[in-house]
């Protein structure tokens, strides 16, 4: 999660020294040559190694094939990215192979994605193991997730000097050096359809991710051909300009700020300048105050009281700007404990589960679930990811872009934007889907393109419509529409 003005705003209040910095994420620069003379250990002993037996607390009896483990993606530069894979539940040599990225920049992909959205297991309460999820991805396709950059959770590397040069392009490359070497060691899903989903800042590294695999397989001579089918986005940062003015019309939509401020934000700000100004800054913050206590990423839902000191109202102020203690305000509603970041750091903070995650070595330091010195130092270059829809668009890729209704950090206004920008012809108008009788959401269909709402959902739709969010995936990875009929 970020926002323009991070340069101007967040680095000169960032309290992370250097030392500490680089002591908590080590980083360095891909390289293709280093990439193609990798050489895997034999497969069926590496595939062996990295299974994982049983969790700590994981349900008995219960039948899940697993695996975890690091990725090198550059061996000169030691350089090594952290997976966890589920086969899928039901015939998994037939199944696709989906990748889950979550954003931040800086979160990890196992600690929402995988125990609290998606995933088979799902943290308990207090951290104290896993329950089975039954609505899972997994039902649908082999789930592959990734920790991504270098520096989120247990990803690693031995080499400081490119900290300073994390941005999209740097994360998408490592990203599919990941992929090449994985399937590597996986080659019995090499030839399986391949889709890529994400959420939040995924936004970018979702569509950039399959822009590099689309140009690499052009190349069949240089680079290994990923079968490549598609993506799918949620309340995904996308363009700069049409996701602020959403955020900024939805507060003001969704009754959370005044017509004064909201006035005040449209004279002060230019939301088409890459960096904000003072003024706009300081109009901006009278809307983040007003989220101080609300969560501003599901607007109806409780709001997280149980912290571990004392400094909560510290906490939520917006001297962080957009990062507002994200790791603390993401929420669950109706009948989850909203404080599921705490139980999560807990798990898999444990010896006994570090070891049954083959977490070793330079990754077995503290684990969290956002790595908040990545948001500092990010470098936030790529003002747009639209450019890249129309290219893929053409290319024939599959691509869906979902929103929950009520997350008013990247809310479904400025997603529509983004989507009516890139004017592509209308197939069918936008119209309700149902989901056990009841409405699911809205979606409208161009050629190329298909954008659906989640009623009720906030900024993890997972999470907050598991449901819902498995009717949606399944639609996605058919090629089918969603159901228009009670």
């Amino acid at each position: 999660m970020r926002m323009n003005f991070i340069k101007s705003a967040m680095k000169p209040c960032s309290h992370f020294s250097t030392a500490i910095i680089i002591l908590l994420s080590l980083f360095c620069i891909p390289s293709n040559k280093a990439l193609q003379g990798r050489t895997e250990d034999k497969v069926s002993d590496s595939q062996d190694s990295d299974r994982v037996l049983e969790l700590p607390g994981q349900p008995q009896n219960l039948l899940i094939s697993q695996y975890s483990g690091h990725i090198t993606v550059n061996i000169e530069r030691g350089r090594a990215l952290f997976y966890w894979f589920f086969e899928a539940e039901t015939q998994p040599s037939k199944k696709p192979l989906l990748l889950w990225l979550n954003g931040g920049p800086g979160c990890s992909s196992i600690g929402y994605g995988a125990v609290v959205e998606l995933g088979p297991l799902r943290i308990k309460r207090h951290g104290a193991g896993l329950e089975f999820n039954k609505y899972a991805w997994n039902k649908e396709a082999n789930l592959l997730f990734l920790e991504s950059p270098v520096g989120v959770g247990f990803s690693y590397s031995n080499t400081s000097s490119d900290f300073s040069r994390l941005e999209d392009g740097f994360v998408a490359e490592d990203a599919y050096n990941f992929l090449v070497n994985w399937m590597r060691r996986f080659p019995q899903y090499q030839s399986h359809d391949f889709y890529i989903a994400g959420e939040s800042y995924a936004g970018h590294y979702v569509p950039q991710l399959a822009e590099v695999i689309y140009e690499h397989n052009k190349d069949p001579k240089s680079f290994p051909h990923i079968n490549l089918q598609g993506f799918m986005v949620g309340n995904p940062e996308t363009d700069n300009y049409y996701d602020s003015k959403g955020l900024l019309e939805y507060a003001w939509s969704h009754s959370v700020i005044s017509d004064q401020a909201y006035a005040t934000v449209n004279k002060a700000c230019n939301f088409k300048l890459l960096y904000w100004t003072n003024e706009c800054i300081n109009a901006m913050n009278l809307i983040y105050n007003e989220y101080n206590e609300i969560d501003i990423y599901n607007i109806y839902a409780p709001m997280c009281i149980a912290v571990e000191n004392s400094s909560l109202n510290d906490d939520y102020k917006l001297n962080f700007q957009d990062k507002m203690n994200f790791r603390k305000r993401i929420r669950i509603p109706s009948g989850y404990d909203p404080c599921f970041s705490n139980y999560v750091e807990k798990y898999f903070n444990r010896a006994d589960v570090k070891r049954s995650l083959h977490v070793t070595g330079k990754a077995n330091l503290k684990w969290k679930v956002c790595n908040d010195s990545i948001l500092n130092i990010y470098n936030f270059t790529v003002f747009s990811v639209l450019p890249i829809y129309s290219k893929l668009i053409k290319a024939g890729l599959r691509i869906w872009i979902y929103s929950g209704d009520t997350d008013g950090r990247v809310p479904v206004i400025g997603s529509r934007y983004c989507v009516e920008s890139l004017g592509l012809p209308l197939l069918s108008n936008w119209q309700i889907w149902y989901h056990n009788k009841q409405v699911g959401g809205r979606f409208v269909e161009y050629q190329g393109l298909t954008m659906v709402t989640i009623r009720g959902a906030g900024h993890l739709v997972p999470l907050n419509k598991p449901k819902e969010a498995l009717m949606l995936v399944k639609s996605f990875l058919l090629g089918q529409s969603l159901p228009i009929q009670r």
